[in-house]
């Protein structure tokens, strides 16, 4: 059939009932949940009611069986969560959702209030004007179809936002999740702590907000070695508003690893608190963009305090985030090498080199992490001098780092330059686009990405899933988030839910095609070229 299903991800398994004419939405449409499923899922049935109500304008009353005369044959929405069975694969089968339609009932299934939610995502975008059946009508309709799904990664689709280079508030970031939850997104990476910028509020040190979280000036947009002259901030989240977003998040069944920077990237930390860096004075909040060479001074027994007493107050914030990313990246040696106190805990610990430093001061922040029942991630240039032996990678500069990680038994999430920095240009013709920093990443190859590339079958286990990272250094507005992100973002949702097979990226266009009428309602600023660029 010449029939396209919106739908994005890719299910697992697709039946169309094709001569079966489509389930009717109408004012007098119910969508109805037993007093069982009503306990744990009362919050995902509100939410369909919403996305019904703001894409058709139709409010929906959610209802228990009992207050109604017949449902069983009524033009109703059936929620329903069932007991989950010996077999099932506890996470993954918690993801996984059954979704039938014919002509008067839907009904989603799960074992879990998060499948319920994954399917109430899929049921979104299956609704359809007729009027693109039949010209003239105002008709909402959803197709008779069965499907089958459950997520190939159920612990990692990730997507990152860095809230350093520039800030965005709250309002933003449910917008960004909101997004993420209707492509199946279940990590919210928090890039919260830059050398531009620190934004997060911490009571026992109030100088990291009062001085860290805003900047004399930032580069102008097409031009990174002027600055515009503009002080930027104090921007920051405070304590209350990052548990308004944690919830928020959590409601969506979405987990948020909150990232604070160390060695490297603290420029926003020393200006605050000198003392903590191997100077020890004249620092500011860096301005430019780019690596700056003054960091933590590893050589001082202050600096684990400060961190300890930080990453204290972050996990109380995030109880439930199992993962703390501590950065890791791009930290530069200069001042270790120049700096007596760093030289004599090289000494002292016994260990070869300022990369070895490195490593000793990651494994230092994990044992404490460790101890209160966190684990760490970092990005792989915690490799460098020996692993911490619990911890995760994240795999950005390739997937090497993330394949070495994998073999010796490590954790990973791969998200490679390559595949998955939304940051980059989309097209090459750069001269129509919105300055970016650099690199060319279409649609195309975004959906080519697949998190076990290269990884030996063995090591398989040991991958988590992937994620698409939004670095903000050329991205001012939430506007331009979505016009970075999305539809690249849809590319990597079906990455890691989808299986290998049911992936073509000609379909996957087609699909859009059409899906695009959602985004259009929903006001997302998307990069509209002509999305099958590059297939022909």
């Amino acid at each position: 059939g010449g029939f396209t299903l919106p739908i994005i991800p890719n299910p697992r398994e697709v039946i169309v009932s094709k001569d079966a004419p489509n389930f009717p939405l109408s004012s007098s449409t119910r969508i109805v949940l037993s007093d069982e499923t009503a306990k744990v899922a009362q919050f995902e049935a509100d939410l369909l009611s919403e996305f019904i109500r703001t894409r058709t304008g139709l409010v929906l009353p959610s209802v228990q069986p009992s207050t109604t005369s017949d449902t069983s044959t009524g033009n109703t929405i059936h929620l329903v969560i069932r007991k989950s069975s010996k077999g099932d694969d506890g996470e993954k089968q918690n993801q996984a959702y059954d979704l039938s339609v014919t002509s008067n009932k839907v009904e989603i299934t799960s074992c879990h209030a998060a499948g319920l939610l994954y399917g109430i995502q899929t049921l979104r975008q299956l609704l359809q004007k007729e009027s693109t059946i039949h010209p003239n009508s105002n008709q909402w309709s959803i197709p008779c179809v069965t499907i089958k799904d459950m997520p190939r990664f159920h612990q990692w689709r990730g997507l990152h936002l860095d809230v350093g280079r520039h800030f965005f508030p709250v309002q933003d970031v449910k917008r960004f999740i909101d997004l993420m939850s209707l492509y199946k997104y279940n990590v919210f990476h928090w890039h919260l702590t830059e050398d531009q910028g620190w934004r997060i509020e911490i009571d026992k040190y109030p100088l990291l907000t009062a001085i860290g979280s805003k900047r004399d000036a930032t580069p102008v947009l097409n031009d990174r070695e002027n600055l515009d002259g503009k002080p930027y901030g104090p921007y920051y989240y405070t304590k209350d508003e990052v548990r308004e977003i944690v919830a928020y998040a959590e409601a969506r069944h979405i987990k948020i690893v909150p990232e604070i920077e160390m060695p490297g990237h603290t420029a926003a930390v020393l200006a605050a608190y000198p003392h903590l860096g191997c100077v020890g004075k004249d620092y500011n909040v860096k301005c430019y963009w780019g690596v700056d060479y003054e960091v933590f001074c590893a050589g001082n027994e202050d600096t684990f305090e400060f961190l300890q007493d930080v990453l204290s107050e972050v996990m109380k914030l995030f109880p439930n985030s199992e993962f703390i990313h501590i950065g890791g990246d791009e930290c530069p040696k200069k001042r270790w090498r120049e700096c007596p106190k760093c030289q004599r805990r090289i000494k002292e610990q016994g260990l070869d080199n300022e990369k070895s430093l490195q490593s000793y001061f990651i494994r230092r922040i994990e044992t404490f992490l460790n101890a209160h029942g966190r684990r760490l991630i970092g990005w792989d240039e915690i490799l460098e001098g020996g692993l911490a032996p619990n911890a995760a990678v994240m795999s950005w500069r390739g997937t090497e780092g993330g394949i070495e990680a994998a073999q010796s038994g490590h954790e990973v999430v791969m998200t490679p330059t390559s595949h998955c920095y939304l940051d980059y240009y989309q097209t090459l013709d750069t001269d129509n686009e919105p300055p970016a920093i650099g690199g060319h990443l279409p649609l195309s190859k975004c959906y080519e990405f697949d998190p076990t590339m290269g990884v030996a079958v063995n090591d398989q286990r040991y991958i988590l899933g992937g994620q698409g990272n939004v670095w903000t250094e050329y991205i001012p507005t939430m506007k331009q988030v979505e016009y970075m992100t999305y539809p690249r973002a849809a590319a990597l949702a079906e990455s890691v839910w989808s299986m290998p097979e049911r992936r073509h990226f000609r379909n996957f266009c087609d699909r859009l095609e059409v899906h695009r009428s959602l985004l259009d309602s929903l006001g997302v600023n998307y990069h509209r070229r002509e999305v099958k660029e590059g297939v022909d």
